[in-house]
């Protein structure tokens, strides 16, 4: 046991649970303003839904005893066995609860990524079935395959430090199909869905990038210098991604927004997550670079040419983001950061790449498979589309009765 470990972990997991109203006033802000509760109660309620959720029975599944490398076992449901001594699999410095904790917060935070994709359009009864199910049935068995002790793709040599793969991957890809499913919003060809609050958003990334020092830097799982290394990449390639997406903005528009620079630096933060504990610090300059003009590009280009109706964009920031840095990861990743990692396309190992697109090609048909049928089935049972008229009203009233702004007569 360690102190100075434990203590970090705890602080780190305070961080990451920060991160999740700091995307509800990312989201909020984003939308028009009859809908921001929504997205606020939204992603709140997940938290409450979701911290109950692991310590019932989904911690288990994602990190408890193996079973055939495919999904924990309930053994340690309802936190059975799960106390203050380390468990030498995961860390053996810090208790097994900070451990579990702290990947609660991750666990909390995946699924309300994919609300920015429905926004504006879901029945909450719907919604709340949906999240449960995803985290159960996607979220906890990816993060077994990754990360967990005898995950198959852990044992294949899959390198994923915080979650590229199995927090932004799996969500990315999971709010394209819910936002295709759904269908687009009234109005969607011919009304302005501007934000109806942009400082909002600009609060909300704030508190995303203060927050993912604890995602990334938390993960190294020890106050350390792994820990140091993944902060400092993670703050370059934030950096330089919001620096890329207002260039090109300027190119395209010949104006830079400050929606496209925290735009920026939120798909920097996404590129860097699989890759900051194992690649340097001048390594994640190129990643954020990339990840800020890659990002761009689907967001701006190539979301209008297929018109789909991803409302803020999970598709183009967190799936787009987390498939480069996890292929980046396989080209710059470096045992000299990291010797429990592997090296990378640049430092001899062309293998690595092959693991890392075997890893997210995986993870996105079966992300995509199931939700698919997991739409469908609550879709079937309760309808997940509000009516014409509550979508028209607006959800905050329609769905929460309560309107976030009063005109005072």
């Amino acid at each position: 046991m360690n102190s100075g470990d434990t203590a970090w972990v705890l602080a780190s997991a305070a961080l990451v649970l920060i991160m999740t109203p700091g995307l509800a006033f990312f989201y909020g802000g984003m939308a028009r303003r009859k809908n921001v509760l929504s997205l606020l109660m939204q992603c709140f309620f997940i938290m409450c839904l979701v911290g109950l959720q692991w310590v019932a029975f989904g911690y288990s599944l994602a990190f408890g005893p193996d079973i055939n490398g495919l999904i924990g076992s309930l053994d340690w449901a309802g936190l059975v066995g799960v106390g203050a001594k380390p468990f030498d699999a995961y860390s053996k410095t810090i208790p097994h609860l900070a451990f579990m904790i702290f990947q609660c917060m991750f666990a909390v935070i995946t699924p309300a990524l994919i609300v920015g994709a429905f926004a504006e359009r879901i029945r909450f009864s719907a919604f709340a079935v949906f999240i449960l199910l995803w985290a159960t049935f996607v979220y906890d068995p990816i993060a077994h395959w990754v990360w967990a002790d005898g995950g198959w793709l852990k044992k294949m040599g899959a390198l994923d430090f915080a979650g590229g793969i199995v927090v932004h991957v799996s969500s990315g890809v999971s709010a394209l199909v819910m936002c295709l499913l759904i269908g687009r919003r009234i109005g969607y060809s011919n009304t302005s869905f501007a934000p109806h609050n942009l400082p909002f958003t600009v609060l909300g990334a704030a508190l995303l990038w203060f927050g993912w020092f604890g995602f990334n830097a938390g993960s190294a799982l020890a106050a350390d210098g792994l820990a140091a290394n993944a902060f400092v990449t993670t703050n370059t390639a934030a950096a330089a991604a919001g620096l890329a997406w207002a260039f090109m903005e300027w190119l395209k528009n010949g104006a830079s927004t400050v929606l496209g620079v925290v735009s920026g630096i939120v798909a920097g933060l996404v590129a860097i997550t699989p890759a900051c504990g194992f690649v340097s610090p001048l390594a994640s300059i190129p990643i954020g670079l990339a990840a800020g003009v890659i990002c761009f590009y689907a967001v701006a280009e190539l979301k209008p040419r297929l018109g789909y109706d991803d409302a803020l964009d999970v598709f183009g920031v967190h799936c787009a983001g987390g498939t480069w840095g996890t292929i980046a990861t396989g080209i710059f990743a470096s045992r000299l950061i990291n010797e429990a990692g592997a090296d990378g396309l640049l430092f001899g190992n062309p293998n690595q790449l092959l693991v890392q697109a075997v890893c997210f090609a995986v993870c996105i048909v079966y992300a995509v498979a199931m939700t698919w049928m997991l739409y469908k089935l609550v879709d079937a049972v309760i309808g997940m589309r509000v009516g014409v008229r509550e979508e028209t009203i607006g959800l905050d009233l329609t769905q929460h009765n309560e309107a976030a702004y009063t005109v005072l007569e």
